[in-house]
């Protein structure tokens, strides 16, 4: 029986999903408007599933600190579409090179690489086109901080430079520090972003508090996908199982060992928790999900 928090969690990520699935379909270009491929690849790659964990980040922090509907909405859709450029661009042969995405052939295997490359492309730059609309926020100061943190995000000192680090590191042994710098860039920018954007409306006590937390939870997703991909099948996964062995990353589990990985991820769980402490139940979304993103079972 599903304690009563847990399915009242659930209803509410499960709303919050479907809701960024209609925003992210009213965002993206119709199929019918040319070039119809690229468009037709750029709704393939970004509405074709997966939990949304950014979004409800997004929505849940944006709920903490009472930040508009209107601009906590184009905040879940702006990094859901970077999240989906950097897959779609992850696994192009020149990157990972992975075959399978959600369960279904990647971009550049349903289409092919030059359509993928630009697809990316275009999701990084309606990602912009959507936080930048005018007007979104009564504040236009604020409006420039939310562009100017998820710029930061996905740049050379955030996911791009964690994707080039990740790239000339197979093969290679790196220290744990090493790693944790890796993927703070690569894995834990965006999400960072996605909480801070949220919380734009927030204290400067309130978005400390989400930052701290989102820091901290942020590795542990990063730590959590790497148990994973000891741990899950490919039908699980819905990408390849076993491909950071088979291509020689390092992961938390090459570098610590199984069981140290998951006595690492309960402790970066502890510590987000506990930067939400000073703010009991206004934080409830936020410890909800910190626990689901731990377990993956949404």
């Amino acid at each position: 029986m599903i304690d009563s928090n847990v399915a009242d969690f659930l209803i509410w990520a499960k709303q919050k999903q479907t809701r960024i699935a209609d925003i992210l379909n009213e965002a993206l270009p119709a199929t019918s408007i040319a070039p119809q491929t690229l468009h037709e690849a750029m709704r393939y790659s970004t509405l074709n599933g997966g939990k949304r964990v950014r979004a409800l980040l997004s929505f849940a922090a944006a709920e903490f600190c009472h930040t508009p509907d209107t601009v906590a909405e184009a905040a879940a859709c702006a990094v859901e579409l970077i999240h989906a450029y950097s897959l779609v661009h992850d696994d192009m042969p020149c990157m990972d090179d992975d075959d399978l995405r959600r369960g279904k052939p990647s971009c550049h295997k349903q289409y092919d690489d030059a359509t993928a490359l630009l697809v990316g492309d275009a999701l990084q730059s309606l990602a912009f086109e959507v936080l930048s609309t005018p007007q979104l926020c009564s504040n236009a100061n604020q409006q420039v901080r939310m562009l100017n943190i998820l710029a930061k995000a996905v740049g050379s000192s955030g996911m791009a430079g964690g994707q080039a680090i990740d790239l000339s590191s197979v093969g290679a042994k790196l220290s744990q520090t090493e790693l944790e710098t890796m993927h703070q860039l690569k894995t834990g920018a965006l999400i960072q972003a996605a909480a801070l954007l949220g919380a734009a409306s927030g204290s400067q006590q309130q978005i400390y508090a989400v930052h701290i937390y989102a820091q901290n939870i942020g590795l542990a997703f990063q730590v959590i996908d790497d148990i994973l991909d000891v741990e899950a099948d490919t039908g699980t996964l819905g990408k390849t199982a076993g491909k950071d062995a088979d291509n020689e990353k390092p992961t938390y589990v090459s570098v610590l060992g199984l069981e140290l990985a998951k006595k690492l991820a309960d402790e970066l769980y502890e510590a987000a928790i506990h930067a939400l402490a000073p703010y009991g139940e206004e934080a409830r979304r936020l410890r909800e999900l910190a626990g689901f993103i731990l377990q993956r079972s949404f």
